[in-house]
């Protein structure tokens, strides 16, 4: 295979990835007419159709579906093999794609991305914030970070941080007014912020735990968001009792101006992990970066 077929190949990907011309030529640098001529070039060598195009989107015909299928393992082959030379370099370099939430990205992952870009200039790190799963294989990401509980199977799992807790919490001025409540069951009495989930889009149940006995809670209130911090404004505002992992609003909670409830009923798990496919071979920028991360507590 001549190598302009093969830059053809790894161009025709990158369009079927992004379903988009436009979005395809400025990821590879070129111009969409010179994409698109490529694409045209490349399909009357093959004699085959490879992608449907409409006004509005670009698809894989079945043909350019079973060529994704033989061109994504060998392709991703080559950039493991291309990464794992960087080991020959003097300096660390290679980009490393993560996805996680937005709780772990400030706590866990910021501070060591902060450092280690710094040290080493020819690391690129890129940082996508995900309220839900996601499939880090088939979105092509080198690594995850979720909660221990919500690791996915036949993964590499390394402790990046420590175990954590949840906090059910309200301004002192709405205890003053309704009371504490003594158990979880006594929430049913009280005006409940909830969390809206961003995959399933139903409502967070409260989760406690006390002497191995699991409870989950249905709360109810007037309001609902799909944002931390206006969970916690709404709180701070005394509108409820919310409930969140206690890192969030740990300075309220040291100054006062929030107070825990319930503190016997939130028991420790599992905190965040860095997961990754067990049959990739990491790159020298990964290691580095998963070593950086590496929980020692």
């Amino acid at each position: 295979m001549r190598r302009e077929e093969l830059g053809s190949l790894a161009m025709f990907l990158v369009v079927a990835e992004e379903h988009s011309f436009t979005r395809a030529a400025a990821k590879l640098g070129l111009s969409q007419s010179a994409l698109s001529h490529s694409m045209r070039r490349l399909e009357a060598k093959l004699g085959l159709r490879l992608l449907t195009r409409t006004t509005r989107s670009v698809a894989p015909t079945e043909a350019g579906e079973r060529l994704i299928e033989t061109l994504r393992p060998a392709l991703d082959d080559i950039d493991q093999r291309l990464a794992a030379l960087t080991r020959f370099r003097e300096r660390p370099a290679g980009t490393v794609r993560i996805t996680t939430s937005a709780h772990a990205a400030r706590a866990v992952l910021w501070p060591v991305i902060d450092r280690l870009t710094v040290e080493n200039p020819d690391i690129n790190i890129e940082v996508n914030v995900e309220g839900g799963l996601v499939d880090i294989v088939a979105e092509r990401y080198d690594a995850g970070i979720r909660l221990g509980e919500r690791l996915e199977q036949d993964m590499i799992a390394v402790p990046i941080g420590p175990r954590l807790r949840m906090a059910a919490f309200g301004a002192p001025s709405y205890f003053a007014k309704r009371g504490t409540p003594q158990t979880p069951y006594d929430l049913a009495g009280h005006n409940c912020i909830n969390l809206r989930l961003p995959t399933s889009g139903g409502l967070y149940a409260w989760e406690f735990e006390r002497d191995g006995k699991e409870l989950k809670v249905k709360a109810e209130g007037q309001l609902v968001f799909n944002d931390i911090d206006l969970i916690v404004a709404a709180a701070l505002a005394g509108h409820g009792i919310a409930f969140m992992v206690e890192d969030h609003v740990k300075d309220h909670l040291a100054a006062g101006t929030l107070v825990r409830v319930l503190d016997e009923w939130c028991e420790p798990f599992d905190g965040y992990y860095l997961y990754y496919p067990s049959r990739r071979q990491p790159s020298p920028a990964f290691i580095l970066l998963l070593d950086a991360l590496r929980y020692r507590g």
